[in-house]
């Protein structure tokens, strides 16, 4: 069976169940999943019960998609995510946008845990993604193109909407919560970076790193979607702050940031 016909068949499956059209996706990173407790939920299902739908294998994912309204709006919320690390390809990461935008999926909201590389940023903070650096080894839009896809080469010069972003940025101050703006890099893991490594990194641009987001926005920006992705910043790859972490240790730094990034994603749904 062809990829186009397994979204095609996974959309219809959740047509027959839900018969709104969600024009937000959420994709809820690691230690973030408690945002999909403040919304208003009409129908939810398991990964597993959807056809061709991956399975999230990573502790902290719970594997549920979550139809409601989030701030007056149509969302639908995914409560786990794929990576590649986890032996998924990038076409079965990003499955799930794929179904979303054919059942009308406007505009994605992705959120992650991730590693700080710029000084200036803290365990627990939050950064706006306002462009990112792609180092994994596989496309996603590598192999055969269906039309519907988009186009075979999508312009990525504002992968993230810079509307959003600005209006982020507004939301956070009138909060008097200090949000950062930066490149986030895309790594395959699923370990951490060595010394090394999170100096080249910095070197090369980015200001923080994580496995995962990359693939997703590429394959939205493709489908003609607005994206708006934010951090959690989980540990400090920033020389001299540099310490030995556990996933123990991520989730209680995304659990500070959780409020925030709620709040932000809350106020941001309300005024667009």
């Amino acid at each position: 069976m062809n990829y186009l016909t397994q979204i095609t068949e996974a959309a219809q499956f959740l047509k027959n169940l839900y018969s709104g059209s969600p024009e937000n996706l959420i994709i809820l990173g690691t230690g973030l999943g408690k945002l999909g407790d403040h919304i208003q939920i009409e129908f939810e299902v398991d990964y597993a019960e959807i056809p061709h739908f991956p399975i999230s294998t990573v502790e902290s994912h719970s594997g549920k998609l979550i139809f409601g309204t989030l701030s007056g709006k149509k969302v639908v919320a995914m409560k786990g995510r794929f990576h590649y690390y986890e032996g998924y390809s990038m076409k079965q990461v990003t499955f799930p946008v794929r179904v979303m935008r054919a059942l009308g999926a406007k505009r994605l909201i992705v959120s992650n845990a991730c590693g700080g590389l710029n000084p200036a940023q803290e365990v627990g903070d939050v950064m706006l993604i306002s462009d990112h650096i792609d180092l994994f080894p596989e496309n996603p839009l590598r192999g055969v193109h269906p039309e519907e896809f988009g186009p075979r080469f999508p312009d990525m010069s504002e992968a993230y909407s810079s509307r959003l972003i600005e209006l982020a940025l507004e939301i956070g101050e009138q909060m008097g919560v200090k949000l950062h703006t930066g490149v986030y890099a895309g790594v395959t893991g699923p370990n951490l970076e060595t010394k090394a490594e999170y100096k080249y990194l910095r070197i090369i641009g980015a200001d923080a790193v994580g496995m995962s987001t990359v693939p997703e926005v590429i394959v939205a920006n493709q489908a003609g979607m607005e994206v708006f992705g934010l951090s959690a910043i989980t540990d400090l790859g920033v020389e001299g702050k540099i310490k030995k972490i556990d996933i123990a240790d991520v989730l209680r730094a995304s659990a500070v940031a959780e409020p925030v990034m709620a709040r932000v994603i809350q106020e941001l749904l309300a005024r667009i």
